[in-house]
């Protein structure tokens, strides 16, 4: 999920927009970048499913999301080191500060989330995470004094709406067969903190995108958040070990497919894009992981969830229109 790069903070509506505008790319791609757009959204489609099977395996949440950000931090470090050698080694104290506290609503983020998933369905979690532009947008109202348009208050009426269609339904589904996995208000209220959280992981770490490249700037932050969570799995002595084989090869494709493939191929389409194709990754997740829910899973669903996933995904699409609409008309003006 979810996602800590410029096609997440340029999902977040009208409000936080990216720190800063992409350059016109002069070289074409060699592949048209929706298929990177496709690509993208297949790959973080499956999040909820790795996460899935490696409870299923045995394997606890927050060491899930630990291991997750831990196998990323990993495989990106000896690139960012090279790469981006300078960027790091100029950090500051300040920036090291900001970086921290980032990865941390990063890791809760994650954990919350994927905490959810133990407890309510895959559509209901997904779509509930997917609030978290909205928290963005508010975010910034109430902290940066960045103002919010009437248009952008009546698309965040109907996602909440949405919201509240999704917890009615669940809840009248708890003792059937459906939800038999456990408590689905918790299950609900977890993935909801996952959008909360996420909001000031993408207003902090603003600033500090802002002066570094991707590759440093996600070395930082997925760095922070991974050492930040394996304290907490150390405080709450949750294990690492003794899973199941399976749990770790799931986490690892965690790791490798929704977190480093899916949001990389986000970052490269979108420099060749559009700004209105940013709305694509932030709705094609959740609709990606109900349909791989409903065909592998075999999870219901239900009209109550489709109603819900719907208002939602609409408010959302039409935050990141406005969104794309002022960004075209501030690149008119400026032209």
């Amino acid at each position: 999920m979810k996602p800590n790069n410029e096609a997440s903070l340029a999902s977040a509506g009208s409000i936080a927009r990216p720190p800063a505008a992409r350059m016109p790319v002069a070289s074409q791609p060699a592949a048209h970048p929706l298929i990177g757009l496709a690509l993208g959204v297949v790959a973080v489609s499956t999040a909820s499913l790795f996460v899935r099977f490696a409870q299923q395996a045995g394997a606890d949440s927050l060491a899930i999301a630990a291991l997750r950000l831990c196998i990323a931090s990993l495989v990106i470090a000896p690139a960012a080191w090279q790469r981006c050698r300078d960027e790091l080694r100029q950090l500051s104290r300040r920036d090291l500060a900001i970086g921290l506290s980032s990865g941390a609503f990063l890791g809760l983020h994650f954990a919350t989330w994927i905490t959810s998933l133990q407890y309510t369905s895959v559509a209901s979690s997904v779509v509930l995470v997917t609030l978290s532009p909205m928290f963005v947008a508010l975010g910034s109202a109430l902290f940066l004094r960045e103002r919010l348009p009437g248009s952008v208050i009546f698309a965040m009426g109907i996602a909440t709406v949405g919201g509240i269609v999704i917890a009615v339904g669940d809840q009248a589904l708890v003792g059937t067969p459906d939800l038999s996995r456990g408590n689905s208000a918790l299950g609900n209220v977890l993935a909801l903190a996952g959008a909360v959280s996420i909001a000031p992981h993408f207003i902090i770490g603003r600033r500090l995108r802002a002066r570094l490249s991707l590759l440093a700037y996600i070395s930082v932050v997925y760095g922070a958040a991974a050492i930040l969570l394996l304290i907490a799995v150390a405080v709450l002595r949750v294990p690492l070990l003794g899973f199941e084989p399976q749990a770790y090869l799931w986490v690892t494709l965690l790791a490798l497919l929704p977190q480093l493939v899916g949001h990389t191929s986000f970052n490269w389409a979108l420099a060749y894009l559009p700004a209105t194709y940013a709305t694509i990754p932030v709705l094609g997740e959740p609709i990606g992981s109900t349909v791989l829910a409903v065909v592998v899973l075999r999870e219901p669903l239900t009209l109550g969830r489709a109603l819900g996933a719907l208002l939602v995904l609409l408010g959302i699409g039409l935050m990141a229109a406005v969104r794309a609409r002022r960004s075209h008309l501030s690149e008119s003006r400026s032209s």
